[in-house]
């Protein structure tokens, strides 16, 4: 058969990535065995994994017979090619491990393999999300982690979870805010998560009103759970702003960080500002950017009228243009997060009315900023790949991490578990 089989051909049709993936968890063990075949985490993935390239080959050489045997050893050869033509391939030595739960496009994942730490299970249930995850990393995240079948394929035995996970309000009433009281979130199920493979670290991050939601009582029911049911360590949060960590964005998260307690860590210093003085012009496109990104000044004009209706009644919602040795706004995904960060950008060359509805560009050069200033924004190096829409890498780059503040953060995580270890 190794003289029948193409594998050059099948690799090509395994690693291509198609919405319909999205609970692929045959593809998602696939993708999870290649990058852990030498680490022993490739067991959770094994048999899946045999069981979908052996499908591929069945639908490619339907007149063979196709056998288990065959199909392994059809995915040995895969793993020759493995890491080719993947921008962020996973350290060939790597000194920790840790699981990337509601991974986004992966910004926790880039920060933590930057300092060393192999990824050894991923999770996200956005189809356009996964895409670009795996254009990137060259995984397929594993779907909805609420499910029972998806959390099976959590490995044993890695150090760090890490989870930016949505905040939801509890249910809590007259009890006493513990494990139980959190069912129906998905706080609830990284917290089951925790209880079962106890990692010896756990990073959570969240928006900066998780401290007051619900007055208080989600995040306290957060913090009794960590540290009364299951039994870590856990230090106050802290709010970590993202332009104290070189990126001009004015970006404030929750970062909750724990040790499990029998590692006997009892302290813990969130990072210190790096004290770079970054600023807006040093993340806009080098060159010329397109036309599309330019308002229209029959879209500028409606802006200014948005902002001067919401200023008459005590409050300036509507457009800023941020001067370029400013600070841009948090980068958000919905409402309107582009117009918060408008630039003024005179280098278009040709300011000709456009023929569509929107009427003509403005020539003032107001512009919003492109998907790859916001991926600077966040701290995404420029090789990462923007597979997607303007409009789902706009959501994707919103909803994900500031790299620089999650490392700096991570580093301080991992300082701590080496020394105890």
């Amino acid at each position: 058969m190794k003289g029948k089989i193409d594998i050059e051909k099948i690799e090509n049709k395994l690693s291509k990535y198609k919405p319909s993936d999205i609970e692929n968890y045959d593809k998602s063990s696939f993708t999870h065995y290649l990058h852990n075949h030498k680490n022993g985490v490739s067991k959770f993935y094994k048999k899946n994994a045999i069981s979908y390239v052996k499908e591929e080959l069945n639908k490619e050489y339907p007149t063979e017979n196709i056998t288990n045997k065959i199909a392994e050893e059809a995915l040995q050869y895969l793993i020759i090619g493995l890491n080719t033509d993947i921008p962020f391939p996973a350290p060939k030595k790597p000194e920790f491990k840790f699981v990337d739960l509601f991974a986004g496009i992966g910004g926790f994942r880039l920060a933590l393999q930057n300092l060393g730490g192999k990824c050894v299970f991923t999770s996200e249930w956005d189809k356009y999300s996964k895409q670009t995850y795996k254009a990137n990393f060259g995984e397929l995240p594993f779907g909805d982690i609420t499910k029972p079948e998806t959390k099976s394929y959590i490995p044993d035995n890695f150090d760090v979870l890490c989870a930016g996970f949505p905040c939801q309000a509890f249910s809590i009433a007259g009890r006493r805010g513990g494990f139980e009281d959190t069912r129906g979130t998905l706080f609830f199920d990284v917290a089951e998560i925790i209880k079962k493979k106890q990692p010896k670290a756990i990073f959570l991050e969240n928006v900066k009103g998780l401290r007051n939601h619900d007055k208080g009582k989600t995040l306290s029911t957060i913090l009794n759970v960590l540290r009364e049911d299951l039994n870590y360590y856990v230090p106050e949060p802290k709010i970590i702003n993202a332009k104290e960590f070189g990126v001009p964005q004015n970006r404030e998260r929750i970062f909750i960080v724990g040790f499990r307690k029998d590692q006997g860590i009892d302290s813990f210093e969130y990072p210190e500002s790096s004290n770079e003085n970054v600023i807006l012009e040093e993340v806009l496109e080098e060159n010329e950017v397109s036309v599309k990104y330019y308002l229209s000044t029959k879209y500028l004009q409606t802006l200014r009228e948005h902002r001067a209706r919401h200023e008459s009644k005590g409050n300036g919602f509507g457009y800023e243009i941020i001067p370029h040795e400013g600070t841009a706004n948090a980068v958000v995904c919905g409402g309107m997060g582009r117009e918060r960060n408008l630039v003024i950008d005179d280098r278009l060359s040709n300011f000709k009315p456009v023929t569509n509805i929107t009427g003509e560009v403005n020539r003032e050069g107001i512009r919003k900023m492109t998907p790859r200033e916001w991926a600077r924004l966040q701290g995404f190096p420029d090789d990462f790949k923007i597979v997607v829409s303007d409009a789902q890498a706009y959501k994707q780059f919103g909803n994900s991490v500031a790299v620089p503040a999650i490392q700096a953060t991570a580093l301080k995580i991992i300082e701590k578990i080496k020394y105890n270890a």
